[in-house]
């Protein structure tokens, strides 16, 4: 029972906090925002009691495993936060050297070393960086058109805004003629459908339940995942017809589409047998039968439906007990002899704030690039803690005008992109899929098309920024919750 009491007072502060910065429903139909309130409950109760009673049933590993795998990282992040902050940064001091202009690291040698770090190898595919809203949904909603035999979509997010709805019809419209599958986070779903964007038009009156509304009157499948110990799937991964891919970290919703600066790849190539074989286990853990179909689809393995040919792309994951995404990006910032490039919306991670601290002192140029206006507000005041630590080792650090939601990095010619922040939940808990490549033409064209402009673009933050009370609390929460 008070496990039980626990539980459903963690949910509630894991809804408080995730939401962030959005804003309230906009409705004035007081009958409405009623209906809205009493169905925002009935989701609360309804995902707490998939999450603590039918997961331990039919997921009985993936409930222990995440139980234990958020044990585990929690105490060490933990201890090591406090080893950071009270012993080895400290340690870093002295003066900041000038930028060494060294060589490049070798990196055939870094991605051999990757296969150890990691334990993963490297497949074969082509990525095309699609950058905003205008590039992605354009060449999304043509693929889903275009589509002959599958979609299947895997996101953290699909709202119920206007521009969610608007996909979700076409979807609904296309399930007559293919097989249409969609997961989404719980969790994650449940807070992002209480919240309406700023600029969402008036008169949308937004559908209660995206699930219901996907499969009334259509063909459409959809599987909300559970959150087992608020474990969340962070991933967003669409596929069409098993041969090409959208990877990154947009999620489904007016935001994505308007309102925010994103970023998101099309692939091609045998990596999308791989990413497929990834989302047919997801699909199939999510369902009834839980841990037990996703072995069969194990068994089942990976088909080789993609089209041949490209260059080496790795799959990079955060799954329990095993942190690929974060292995991999310490193992390039302690690798890196020349520069590092990062852009993202959530940077709280002690350990990457250290190493890139180390790099800076031994002379490599590193630059960050955080968005101005989050919309997440604990993380923001975070960031700010985040940006004075980045300054105060001569590492250079820029703030995107408006909200940056783009997950990139560029280590000395390897590149990594995808759904991860560099915050606990990602690099840690939450299930998460990167690509990651050190193609000299993918790396150039995620220079051109991003973080050339992107830097252009910001401002360069030249002085610590004020700290309060509150945005010290902020990063405690932050550090310990997400």
């Amino acid at each position: 029972m008070k496990i039980a009491k626990y539980n459903i007072a963690t949910l509630a502060i894991v809804i408080a906090m995730t939401a962030g910065c959005a804003s309230a429903p906009q409705h004035t139909d007081r009958g409405f925002k009623a209906q809205r309130v009493v169905t925002r409950g009935a989701h609360i109760g309804w995902q707490y009691a998939r999450s603590v009673y039918e997961n331990p049933i039919n997921r009985p590993v993936s409930h222990v495993t995440s139980l234990a795998s958020l044990a585990l990282k929690s105490t060490g992040g933990m201890l090591r936060r406090v080893v950071i902050g009270t012993v080895q940064m400290p340690a870093l001091n002295g003066d900041i050297p000038e930028i060494s202009h060294a060589d490049t690291m070798d990196i055939e040698a870094f991605e051999r070393k990757l296969d150890k770090v990691t334990g993963t190898r490297r497949d074969t595919g082509r990525i095309k960086f699609l950058v905003d809203g205008d590039e992605y949904f354009c060449r999304l909603m043509s693929s889903i058109d275009n589509a002959e035999e599958s979609i299947d979509i895997r996101t953290y997010i699909f709202d119920n805004d206007d521009y969610a709805v608007t996909v979700a019809d076409r979807l609904k419209e296309r399930s007559n003629d293919v097989r249409v599958r969609i997961m989404i986070d719980g969790l994650g779903n449940l807070q992002a459908m209480q919240a309406d964007p700023d600029t969402m038009p008036a008169d949308h009156k937004v559908p209660l339940s995206m699930r219901m509304y996907m499969e009334r009157g259509s063909e459409v499948k959809v599987r909300n995942t559970t959150n087992p110990w608020f474990t969340g799937d962070h991933t967003k991964t669409t596929i069409i017809d098993k041969k090409l891919a959208f990877v990154g970290g947009m999620n489904i919703g007016r935001e994505y589409r308007y309102d925010w600066h994103d970023l998101m790849m099309e692939v091609t190539g045998p990596v999308v047998d791989r990413l497929q074989f990834e989302s047919d286990k997801a699909w199939a853990r999510a369902g009834l039968f839980g841990d037990f179909a996703n072995v069969v689809a194990f068994i089942k393995g990976k088909k080789e439906t993609a089209d041949r040919g490209g260059y080496p792309v790795r799959i990079l994951q955060t799954r329990n007990f095993d942190s690929d995404i974060h292995k991999a990006q310490i193992a390039a910032i302690q690798s890196a002899q020349s520069y590092i490039l990062i852009e993202n919306a959530y940077f709280s991670d002690d350990r990457t704030v250290y190493e890139l601290a180390k790099a800076r002192r031994r002379g490599v140029d590193v630059r960050v690039i955080i968005p101005d206006r989050g919309n997440h507000g604990p993380l923001n005041a975070s960031n700010i803690i985040t940006i004075n630590k980045l300054l105060q080792h001569g590492i250079r650090v820029y703030r995107y005008p408006g909200m940056s939601h783009v997950k990139a990095a560029i280590y000395d010619g390897w590149a990594s992109v995808g759904s991860a922040n560099f915050d606990k939940l990602s690099l840690k808990i939450n299930k998460e899929l990167n690509l990651a490549t050190s193609d000299p033409e993918t790396v150039n064209a995620l220079l051109d098309q991003v973080f050339i402009p992107d830097l252009m673009m910001s401002r360069e933050v030249n002085q610590p920024l004020d700290v309060t009370v509150a945005t010290r609390l902020a990063e405690i929460v932050v550090d310990e919750l997400l």
